[in-house]
């Protein structure tokens, strides 16, 4: 999810509602989880691209 940071990826799950899982691979083994959550909208919601920039930041990628 480019909006979000270079190799963020994104998760699909579509079970009784649509729900999204943010989620990035840094250096050596490690995933970090950045976010997720139930989308509601056919666009995904600026406080949650904005939380998982900001997570994003924080794991210094």
């Amino acid at each position: 999810m480019k909006t979000v940071g270079k190799g963020v990826r994104e998760v699909r799950i579509n079970v009784k509602g649509q729900f999204r899982v943010l989620y990035v691979k840094n250096i050596g083994n490690a995933v970090y989880v950045l976010h997720a959550f139930q989308k509601k909208a056919q666009k995904t919601s600026a406080k949650d691209i904005e939380l998982g920039q900001r997570r994003y930041r924080q794991i210094g990628c």
